[in-house]
């Protein structure tokens, strides 16, 4: 880098919380959230199941298939 070469400026990104404009940098320990109190309410939303990842209805965790009954 030379000296007259500048680092660009860090990302804005949106909270996805409460969607304020916040910087995506190293210097923001609660990225991509705007607060630890946003980072929080995400967790609980996490932890109370209002968000969850779709699975099949009879798959295994663990990814094994059952074994066949006889």
């Amino acid at each position: 880098m030379h000296p007259d070469d500048t680092p660009a400026p860090a990302p804005r990104v949106r909270c996805p919380s409460c969607g304020t404009e916040t910087v995506f940098a190293p210097a923001n320990p609660w990225r991509p959230f705007c607060s630890e109190r946003c980072r929080q309410i995400d967790l609980g939303a996490w932890a109370s199941e209002q968000f969850r990842i779709e699975a099949a209805p009879n798959a295994d965790p663990d990814g094994h298939e059952p074994p066949e009954s006889a």
